[in-house]
């Protein structure tokens, strides 16, 4: 929604006390263009219609959460073993742009695994369910994310492991005429899309996460000589330029209010809630969904499927919509709801 980036822009511009002093020509420019946003939050038919309540319980939760300090920082990769345990934040983005952040929700970090779904989702849009499923499979591995391991046809068992996202990376990388024959620009290109995917807010990049991983990502180098020994990926692929964009993507930087906004673009079919902008096709984002829902968890994902229905089930007065983009990434608790 462009009223809310205006509103967000006119905040940073004015302090956050801005509210407080906004006129009614402001006012009335803010909502000329989001008439029927403001009608629907008047009129209680937002999909958190009782925001007020809503942030109660949030907060009740976060504060419960926030004591506990169980489990370590990731330390695979040198540089997330330096980030701060402490950090804790809960952002929420619904699919009407309504937003809440407590914590510590401007603290950046690598998004890590995370970027799998919204790379594959990319490479659907551009390649096509058919192109991209020659190449990856669709079903739970039922082992570790990081298994030396293929399915039955020679392929990764899913997109969301790191093997099925290596070889979606080479995919992009390799068969996208659009996004240019240059690394540097089938990276712009991707990075673009998550830009779009946050609604302006900012996306970063971590040069020193990406050389420490370059350094030290034996385990991803050995599942990548593993895949081209049984020629999973396509014939004009380079491996090396395939690794660093694979990288590239796992080193961008965001905040949990950065992914909740991504997140919550995969949950209103493509389109961003901010600025409306529709950024995926409706099948790509369908197809990404249901991965995420049954390979999207690694072999914690039936627990998740099992647990997540108890919880749907009590729901039946209304619709849930939950789009979970967590990692197993170096910030030590970080939530993200749309």
């Amino acid at each position: 929604m462009k009223m809310i980036t205006d509103i967000e822009v006119y905040k940073k511009q004015h302090g956050s006390s801005y509210y407080k002093g906004v006129s009614m020509e402001t006012f009335r420019e803010f909502i000329k263009s989001n008439e029927e946003l403001v009608c629907r939050a008047f009129g209680e038919e937002l999909v958190v219609s009782n925001w007020t309540e809503f942030r109660k319980q949030v907060e009740q939760i976060y504060e419960l959460c926030k004591k506990n300090e169980q489990g370590q920082v990731a330390t695979y990769i040198p540089q997330l073993g330096q980030v701060d345990p402490s950090n804790w934040s809960v952002s929420i983005c619904t699919v009407d742009g309504q937003q809440l952040n407590l914590g510590n929700y401007q603290e950046y970090f690598t998004i890590q695994s995370v970027s799998k779904p919204f790379v594959y989702a990319i490479a659907l849009d551009h390649l096509g369910q058919d192109t991209v499923h020659k190449y990856v499979g669709k079903e739970p591995s039922g082992k570790m994310f990081n298994e030396l391991i293929l399915n039955h046809e020679n392929k990764p068992h899913n997109p969301m492991i790191n093997s099925g996202a290596i070889v979606t990376c080479s995919l992009i990388h390799s068969m996208i005429d659009s996004f240019g024959n240059k690394p540097s620009l089938v990276f712009e290109r991707t990075k673009e899309y998550f830009e779009k995917l946050a609604g302006g807010l900012h996306v970063g990049f971590n040069t020193s996460v990406y050389i420490s991983e370059q350094e030290t990502a034996d385990r991803n180098y050995a599942i990548s000589f593993y895949l081209k020994e049984h020629k999973c990926f396509p014939s004009n692929s380079k491996l090396s330029e395939t690794l660093k964009f694979y990288f590239r993507c796992c080193s961008l930087n965001v905040s949990t209010s950065v992914l909740a906004a991504m997140g919550s673009s995969l949950a209103n079919y493509g389109i961003n809630p901010l600025t409306s902008e529709k950024i995926y096709k409706t099948s790509s984002v369908k197809n990404t969904l249901s991965l995420m829902y049954s390979c999207g968890m690694y072999d914690y994902s039936g627990q998740f499927a099992f647990e997540f229905f108890r919880l749907r089930n009590k729901f039946r007065h209304g619709r849930l919509r939950w789009t979970n983009t967590t990692s197993y990434s170096s910030y030590r608790g970080s939530f993200r709801l749309c």
